[in-house]
């Protein structure tokens, strides 16, 4: 079996599999650094609960945008699991072609979406949106090349900027709104972060497909913790939560 990671700067989201079906996912926070030690029982014991042998793990691949916890990730595998991981980065093989001029500055996890996304949907041109953390826009054409995107604060970013930066106003669940203009204050915010979060995505996607790929066909697909909030919603082809561990298993196959 293998088991994937992704480390992003607020949640650790991991996936089992077993052959090309994803058996398990699980997410835990990594806001507090853990030792490798505490990350080795973890992982064990989060797959034992779940009725999974580890002695049955026989590979795994990492994604990180955190350095710090990718240290302490990667001893906790050699240390509990007796493997070394396969670490996504600018210099591994990954079937596309990265068109910037600092490849190794492009973060691990929209590389593991745009691996995913081209396996997914090969020979067409791609818009990825992922609402994360930070918000990020990923452009891919028909040709496997990620030509870069757009980064913007992610919907927890903007509401906990909300609340920092002023007197009065709460931080809130973050969740599609009940109505267009709230009554209160918390349906306020919850109204302003969705609509705010749909109405830039709408203006990207449209500029995107009118300006870059001059009116070309192009795949929308929304992936990341908040992307089902979405759903109903007429901009995206498909959401896909899971694209960045489909992502670290292609990885895994290529290599």
């Amino acid at each position: 079996m293998l088991l994937v990671i992704d480390i992003g700067n607020t949640q650790l989201f991991a996936g089992l599999f077993k052959e090309d079906q994803i058996v398990l996912r699980f997410r835990k926070s990594s806001k507090n650094k853990l030792t490798s030690d505490e990350y080795g029982l973890f992982l064990k014991s989060i797959l034992r609960e779940n009725g999974y042998d580890p002695e049955k793990i026989t590979a795994i691949s990492i994604s990180s945008v955190v350095p710090d916890l990718l240290y302490s990730l990667h001893s906790a595998c050699t240390k509990y699991f007796k493997i070394r991981p396969l670490i996504l980065n600018a210099d591994a093989r990954t079937g596309i072609k990265i068109m910037v001029g600092q490849p190794q500055e492009v973060g691990s996890d929209r590389i593991a979406d745009a691996i995913a996304a081209e396996w997914l949907y090969p020979n067409e041109n791609k818009l990825i949106v992922d609402f994360g953390t930070a918000t990020t826009y990923d452009v891919m054409t028909d040709k496997a090349e990620w030509c870069g995107g757009l980064i913007a604060p992610g919907l927890r970013t903007c509401m906990e900027a909300l609340s920092l930066n002023t007197a009065k106003l709460p931080q809130v669940e973050i969740q599609k709104p009940k109505v267009l203009v709230g009554r209160d204050t918390i349906e306020n915010i919850q109204s302003g972060l969705y609509y705010g979060a749909l109405g830039m995505t709408r203006e990207v996607i449209t500029r995107v497909q009118k300006d870059y790929f001059h009116g070309h066909p192009m795949r929308v697909i929304a992936t990341g913790g908040f992307s089902q909030l979405f759903k109903g919603e007429d901009c995206f082809h498909i959401i896909e939560p899971d694209l960045v561990l489909i992502g670290l298993w292609r990885l895994h196959q290529i290599n």
